[in-house]
Formats: C-alpha cells, sequence, structure tokens
C-alpha cells in the first residue's frame, strides 16, 4: 500500500513464518496466532494491515535468519540485516534478485506464492511507496486529495468531523458536543488545518499541477500519479520510510528536490533504486542482495562500488590460492597410494587436509555481466511505416493534444519528449492503435505489424505464466520461447512464475521478450525501461539502436535515450518535430 501505515509503538515480537491468518481471507505470513486482538492486525479503510512490532528501542527494522523463496528460487537465504533510526540505506542489486520481494516481506505484504521464515520486526510507523500505484488509490474518495490526506487519516477525520457538526447543529447536547471537541482536537493535532499548505508545497517541489489533487487518480499519468503517490508518503512524515523506486517517470527538477526532502528526513529510509545520484547523495548504507546472499557495505553508493570490487578481487584471489593448494595436496596424495604403509597414510593425511579445505573454501559470486539484448530482424516494411495527420486528442473539455502532425522512414528511432501530463503516453496509444483520437489521423504503412509496450505493462496478461505470455506464432516450441526469455534474464523457474511475482524490472524484461516473440516491425515503446538496473538500461537502448525497424519512444532516462541514438524528435506541449540535435538529449531529464 502506498503510504501504509503497518505499525505503531513498541509490542510483541512475531517469528515470521507461513500460515493462515484467522481475520484474514489470503495466506499471511505471521505464524499462526489466535483471533481477536492478540492478533498482529488492525482493520483499516476496509483492509487488512499487518502490524509486526519490536521492543528494541533503537531498530526501526530488523531482520533475522530470513529466507525468501517463490517456486523453486531462493531469493534469500538466512540473511540479517538492521536499519536503525536516521538511517539511510540503499538496498541495491540486478532486476529479479528479490529486492521488492524483501521489502514485501519487511512490511509483511508477501502474496500466497511467496514463503518466509526467519524473524522481521519494526517498530514505528512506516510509510510505503510501492513500485505499483494502488487503483483507485487508499483515501475514502478516488482523488488524488483524499489519497494524500490518507496517509494521517485525515480523510476518515474529515468526514467524521463534518458529520458531528451536523450532529450537534441538530442536537447540542452535551454528549455530541463533547464528540465534536474530540474530534476536531484529533484533526487539529494529525495537522488539518494545516494541511491545504503542506500539501501544496509538497506538489510544487515535485512540479505537480495543484488542480490535479482534485481529479480522479486513476485518469492522472504515470508520471503525475507517482507524484501524488511521493507526495502521500512524503506527507504522511512516518518514523520510516520504505520507498521502491521512488523516482521512475520523474524529471531532474523533481529528483533533486526529492534527494533534498530525503536528506533532510529524520527518519530511517530503506529505499530500492537504480537511481545512482539518489543513491550516491542520500545513502549512509547499502545492502546489496546478490544469488540469495546480503552484504551490508558502509557509506554511499559509490563506495559500497568501489568495497564491493575489492571485496570481489580479494574473494577471487583467495579462491584461486586455495584452489591451486586443493589441487597440489590431491597430486601429492595420488603420488602416495598404492607405495608403502606409511606413504599410504600420508595420502590419507593429505586427503583430510584436502577436505577441510573444500569445506571452508572462499565463497565467490559471478561478476555482474553487462546485458546484451537482441530483437530479431523484422520483416521489411515500406518506405514510410508512419505518417501522423493533424492529431489531436482530448479528455471532456480539456485538450491535451492540438495538432501533431509528422512522418517516420524505415528505421527512424524518434523519442519523444516532454513535461509529465503533455500527452506523450496519450499520443503512443494513439499511434498504437489502443485509444482512437478525438480528430486527425494515424497512418500505417504498407506491410507495418505494431508492438506495444505500455507505461504500466497493460500487455501482459497476468492470468498466464510469462512463458505463456510469449507468442507461439512464430516461436512455435517451448524451448524456442524459453530461449527467448533466457536472453532476456528470465531463465529457469521464472517462466512459470506469474507476472505478478516478478519482479518491475522482470516484468519489463517480459514485455521486450514478447515483443521479440512477435512481428513487430514498428514499436510504440512508453517507458520501457522503468524499474530496469542501470546496465539493462543501456543494453535495452543499445538493442534497439542495432534493430532495423522503426521505433517510437518515451524515455525520461538519459543513459537508455543516449544509447537509442535517436533520428528525430518531437518535442511536447510544443508540437514540434525535428531530426534529433545533441541539445534535444537536455529535454529527456529536464521537461
Amino acid at each position: 500500500m502506498v503510504g501504509d501505515r503497518v505499525g505503531g509503538g513498541d509490542g510483541i515480537l512475531l517469528p515470521v513464518a507461513t500460515g493462515p491468518c484467522p481475520l484474514s481471507p489470503v495466506p499471511c505470513p505471521l505464524s499462526p496466532v489466535p483471533a481477536g486482538p492478540a492478533c498482529p492486525q488492525d482493520l483499516v479503510g476496509g483492509e487488512r494491515r499487518r502490524v509486526i512490532t519490536a521492543t528494541s528501542e533503537t531498530d526501526m527494522i530488523r531482520g533475522t535468519d530470513v529466507t525468501i523463496e517463490i517456486g523453486e528460487r531462493v531469493l534469500a537465504r538466512d540473511v540479517s540485516f538492521t536499519v536503525l533510526a536516521g538511517d539511510k540505506v540503499g538496498l541495491v542489486g540486478r532486476n529479479g534478485a528479490g529486492k521488492s520481494t524483501l521489502l514485501s516481506a519487511v512490511l509483511g505484504q508477501c502474496g500466497p506464492n511467496v514463503r518466509v521464515a526467519g524473524t522481521l520486526e519494526h517498530r514505528g510507523d512506516i510509510g510505503f511507496l510501492p513500485q505499483v500505484p494502488v487503483s483507485g488509490g487508499l483515501g475514502l474518495d478516488p482523488v488524488g486529495l483524499s489519497h494524500v490526506l490518507s496517509g494521517r487519516g485525515l480523510d476518515v477525520l474529515d468526514e467524521e468531523l463534518t458529520e458531528a457538526r451536523r450532529t450537534m447543529a441538530e442536537d447540542p447536547s452535551a454528549k455530541n458536543i463533547e464528540r465534536f471537541s474530540d474530534l476536531e482536537e484529533r484533526y487539529r493535532s494529525a495537522g488539518g488545518y494545516e494541511s491545504e499548505a503542506a500539501v501544496a508545497r509538497l506538489a510544487d517541489g515535485l512540479g505537480l499541477d495543484q488542480d490535479l489533487l482534485l481529479e480522479d487518480i486513476d485518469g492522472l499519468s504515470g508520471g503525475q500519479r507517482r507524484r501524488v503517490d511521493l507526495i502521500r508518503v512524503l506527507y504522511q512524515q512516518p518514523g520510516t520510510m520504505v520507498l521502491d523506486e521512488p523516482t521512475n517517470h520523474l524529471d531532474v527538477a523533481a529528483k533533486r528536490w526529492l534527494m533534498d526532502e530525503l536528506e533532510r528526513f529524520p527518519g530511517a529510509l530503506l529505499v530500492v533504486s537504480h537511481d545512482l545520484k539518489l543513491l550516491d547523495r542520500s545513502i549512509t548504507k547499502v545492502l546489496h542482495l546478490a544469488d540469495g546472499r546480503l552484504q551490508e557495505f558502509k557509506g554511499s553508493y559509490s563506495s559500497y562500488r568501489a568495497q564491493l570490487a575489492a571485496d570481489q578481487s580479494q574473494r577471487e584471489r583467495l579462491a584461486a590460492l586455495e584452489e591451486r593448494e586443493i589441487r597440489r595436496l590431491s597430486t601429492l596424495a595420488d603420488s602416495m597410494r598404492g607405495s608403502t604403509a606409511r606413504r599410504a597414510r600420508v595420502a590419507k593425511s593429505l586427503d583430510r587436509r584436502v577436505q577441510r579445505l573444500q569445506g571452508s573454501r572462499t565463497e565467490v559470486l559471478a561478476r555482474e555481466r553487462a546485458g546484451r539484448f537482441t530483437l530479431p530482424a523484422p520483416r521489411r516494411s515500406g518506405e514510410e511505416p508512419l505518417r501522423v495527420e493533424h492529431l489531436a486528442v482530448a479528455y471532456g473539455p480539456q485538450p491535451v493534444l492540438h495538432d501533431v502532425d509528422f512522418g517516420l522512414g524505415r528505421g527512424d528511432r524518434l523519442a519523444v519528449v516532454g513535461r509529465n501530463g503533455a500527452g506523450k503516453s496519450s499520443l503512443l496509444r494513439c499511434l498504437a492503435g489502443v485509444q482512437p483520437p478525438t480528430s486527425g489521423a494515424v497512418v500505417l504503412g504498407v506491410n507495418v505489424h505494431v508492438g506495444y509496450f505500455a507505461q504500466e505493462h497493460e500487455q501482459i496478461d497476468p492470468r498466464r505464466s510469462a512463458l505463456d505470455n510469449v507468442d507461439d506464432a512464430v516461436l512455435e516450441s517451448e524451448t524456442d520461447r524459453r530461449a527467448l526469455l533466457g536472453s532476456f534474464g528470465l531463465s529457469g523457474a521464472v517462466a512459470h512464475q506469474l507476472p505478478r511475482s516478478l519482479s518491475g524490472g522482470e516484468r519489463a524484461k517480459l514485455g521486450l521478450a514478447m515483443l521479440a516473440a512477435g512481428t513487430a516491425n514498428l514499436l510504440v515503446l512508453d517507458e520501457p525501461t522503468n524499474n530496469l538496473d542501470p546496465a539493462s538500461i543501456v543494453a535495452v537502448g543499445d538493442m534497439l539502436s542495432r534493430w532495423p525497424g522503426t521505433v517510437v519512444v518515451v524515455s525520461h532516462d538519459r543513459a537508455f535515450v543516449e544509447a537509442l541514438a535517436p533520428t528525430h524528435c518531437l518535442h511536447l506541449p510544443a508540437e514540434r518535430f525535428s531530426h534529433w540535435r545533441a541539445e534535444d538529449l537536455d529535454e529527456v531529464e529536464l521537461k
């Protein structure tokens, strides 16, 4: 949940293990507990909120001997960690390492397919920003402001206060006056009378038009919704913030403002982000999750990278020395076998030394390799695969696009740049045929097949496994489809997982793999690199720059657009189409 209030105060310590909770209709990652007040959950806004509190006076979050599994995959094995009051902790790792699942385990929000063992505990309130927004928001009303105010429970208090005022006016009894006074004091203490100014400051800092807070929250663009969710968790002012990819969809100005806010935040922070600038500036400790192991490094992201490289090199040297010694002793022992009884005893002694060395060998993690993805060569399209003629889009009386007009040649790569809410996603939906324009036309050329990558991965069927989402029209055998998924880093048991159990980066890779399995020669891509790790972002851009088909892409990621090497640029809301220039790269982040 966005900004979910997961706990408060001191309380009992509970081990984490799979088991049904008697108050919840879905499996709860807590040990079986009796029904009634002893169950560590409360009911807020019609949803069960898991509460796991700790008795420690200093630890905000602690995990001890935690193991997390999804199907046959072990994401974490016997890992331990602490997040202390005032710590700013970055949780890093490649896509699919298990970062988001670990955050869900900390909050007690894992799905029924996730098995968690060990002990997880926290004290105080936690504000949570997930990768995927909650449909309709968490407020009493499905608008942005109600969603934001619910972070402090002010949406409920305001409604109760209004009803109490009405009741008191009709019957000014001592009981009704006392109830109104109590609610009014709670509203005042929660900052209700200053909420308008506080929310306005946060909206201005993140570059969100304040009027959008009164709009239907599900009608906002991805960037606008991300800002509303950030406003909620910042306005909540929890003791601990847990943020999953907080800079997705944000431009440079909003990122800088957010970095300042996080640096000033007095509580504990646990953040998953692939934004290296954010991690370098705001982080005091890094937790690195890889191959089921969790390593802790003090300092910034840059310091962590240097420490990780040094640790890796040292481990590789020790492992090489150990391997050399094992070979030497084994060879010496073999040379003594079948000889005298004395030499045979020496050989057995050497065998025992080899066994001890093998049992205590230095563990070496595989080095992270730069990814390289490949799209198959598409069928040849006509010379002009796409023409947009005087396209306009309006939602009711509100125009978004007025007169977009351009044409692309075969092999062109168009980057659409502009601020959030300028109509970029609306344009791409029209190009993909998902949404009709209000006026104007999208004309496809001869032998053109469109492939669409939606910002929120709507093209992925959540009811089908990753493997079943890959079309078998071109790749008829399961072996070929599994090989394709493997080329995008989705190998082994991942192929049989449902999309909801994949990380955000893995879902992005699945969407790209689905395009690779199709017959598209015109790709329409809306933020294809959201949630990808830095190496994968550059690899996707390089892949598309080498692909001979035609590409239209929206992205706020400078590294991706630089690797893509666009040929043309469409500036929104100016609706200006031009050849790509080096200075256009600045608009990728600035608008």
